[in-house]
């Protein structure tokens, strides 16, 4: 699965204009006086202004899988690093993966991450061309394994990884839903997975568009 377009709300559509374009060094521009696209490699990330709440999400970024580390030392002078067990370093040994964290200032829990069954590596020094493409979005639901059933219903999708009782990753590595029960915290911090409104368009071999979870999200498959 391919996330080619991810549409998130927030209330601080400023401080993202400056933090995506100046501090990551990422392709910005305004689409409308209330709208930001960020460009995340093979995916447009936009933002649409949201004041009457303050919504945020977690999403993961693809990197190359050989530069874990680089990413680590790109970032550490441009974010606040989120810890794990004293380590901004975090592995995945059942996913063979490595990821670093830290939150966007519109508190958004932003990831990236080196599968390193992907065949992806890079001699290039790291930088924001790294950033190789939105391979995940988290989903929080009522109910884990009824949304796993609608999504595999709507979209063919299947499950990749989890329990399905607080938490499935729908997909594959380039491209996975993240299902997680309202009734927890995102990992690694401690904000709670609440629900907020989202678009996400993703490439599928069914032309369907599905509004899910009391049409919070809508998701379109072309």
């Amino acid at each position: 699965m391919k996330i080619r377009e991810l549409q998130l709300f927030t209330g601080s559509i400023n401080l993202l204009n400056g933090f995506y374009s100046e501090a990551l060094g990422l392709e910005v521009s305004k689409i409308e006086y209330d709208k930001l696209k960020v460009k995340v490699g093979a995916t447009d990330l936009i933002f649409v202004e949201e004041t009457k709440s303050n919504p945020y999400y977690h999403f993961a970024i693809n990197i190359p899988e050989n530069q874990i580390n680089e990413a680590v030392e790109w970032l550490k002078p441009k974010v606040l690093l989120i810890e794990s067990n004293c380590s901004s370093l975090i592995d995945f040994p059942n996913w063979n993966a490595h990821s670093v964290y830290f939150y966007d200032p519109a508190g958004n829990i932003v990831e990236l991450i080196a599968r390193h069954d992907l065949d992806n590596s890079s001699t290039r020094p790291f930088s924001a061309n790294s950033f190789l493409n939105i391979s995940e979005i988290g989903l929080p639901v009522d109910n884990v394994k009824t949304f796993h059933y609608l999504i595999k219903e709507h979209f063919g999708e299947e499950l990749w990884s989890g329990n399905q009782e607080t938490f499935a990753a729908i997909g594959d590595q380039n491209g996975l839903f993240i299902i997680v029960t309202t009734h927890r915290n995102w990992f690694p911090t401690d904000k709670p997975c609440n629900i907020f409104p989202l678009t996400v368009k993703i490439e599928n071999k069914k032309s369907v568009i599905a509004a899910m979870e009391h049409s919070y999200y809508k998701i379109i498959a072309e």
